[in-house]
């Protein structure tokens, strides 16, 4: 079932809404062909229809237009080595090859003490955000070295450069803990021709942060100035880490959309330039 054309095969895991499926946009748009995947298969179905429908007659979308499909989607939880393996040999058959993996799939927390963190949640958010990413890294490297090209990349966050927040403890350290993998994981793949990173796109405006402030106004009250300051859209970011991950040649590279030097100067001129990213309430 190889369908292998001129464009990069591209798996992005957890791709069916934020920043992954902004991602699968943008590599579309690009002339990639993208593998998505979430834990609900019917759910992925709907991402992937929507994908196709978003390219539009005559730019590769496919039905009815004569040319290849481009996107498409299986179902994986990645906390299950065998639905990664799964995953990895679905991509191979649908794109012919996978040329990037992005290990994006992972869970976020309510910003709470430890005390009140639900046993369960600590567990589940540690076996994505990490030994997913972990499963993920395995199953690419394996298949990447024995051509000897590929690009790897793992979706870091806060946490990942040892920044601390107060109510962020499991959050933080999975990232922490990623941050690991990714620096280890180039390291394994050092002479090969494969390329292991990370992408850290900031503060998007995704579920992922608003999700946890729903209901709560008091604190979203609280955090919002600086949410607006710090954060950009989905539709902002993904175009520009995409475009940075195909020109990316250099192994243990971070791409970083939110550095320092951007945050100061949003800081600074804060006073001047109000940003608007999210709404006053939830």
């Amino acid at each position: 079932m190889e369908t292998r054309q001129n464009g990069p095969g591209v798996v992005i895991t957890g791709g069916t809404r934020g920043i992954g499926n902004g991602l699968a946009k943008a590599f579309l748009a690009l002339g990639a062909r993208v593998v998505i995947s979430g834990r609900d298969a019917g759910v992925v179905d709907a991402a992937v229809a929507a994908l196709r429908a978003g390219l539009g007659a005559g730019t590769g979308g496919g039905a009815g237009n004569g040319e290849p499909e481009r996107a498409f989607g299986a179902a994986c939880d990645v906390r299950r080595w065998e639905d990664v393996k799964r995953l990895w040999d679905f991509a191979e058959a649908s794109l012919g090859e996978v040329d990037i993996w992005i290990n994006n799939a992972g869970l976020g927390q309510p910003q709470a003490d430890l005390e009140d963190l639900d046993p369960a949640l600590v567990a589940a958010l540690f076996d994505t955000n990490c030994s997913g990413a972990l499963y993920g890294c395995k199953v690419a490297l394996e298949g990447m070295k024995k051509r000897g090209r590929g690009a790897i990349y793992n979706m870091e966050g806060l946490g990942s450069k040892g920044e601390q927040v107060r109510g962020m403890t499991a959050y933080g350290a999975s990232k922490r803990a990623l941050s690991y993998i990714t620096d280890s994981a180039a390291l394994e793949a050092r002479g090969t021709g494969v390329v292991v990173g990370a992408m850290m796109p900031g503060m998007t405006a995704t579920d992922l942060i608003i999700g946890e402030y729903r209901g709560k106004p008091g604190e979203w009250a609280k955090v919002s100035k600086i949410f607006n300051i710090l954060s950009d859209t989905v539709e902002t970011v993904a175009p520009w880490l995409a475009r940075r991950a195909l020109e990316n040649r250099r192994n243990g590279r971070r791409i970083v959309w939110l550095t320092g030097g951007k945050a100061a100067w949003r800081f600074m001129s804060a006073p001047f330039a109000k940003r608007r990213i999210y709404p006053d309430q939830l």
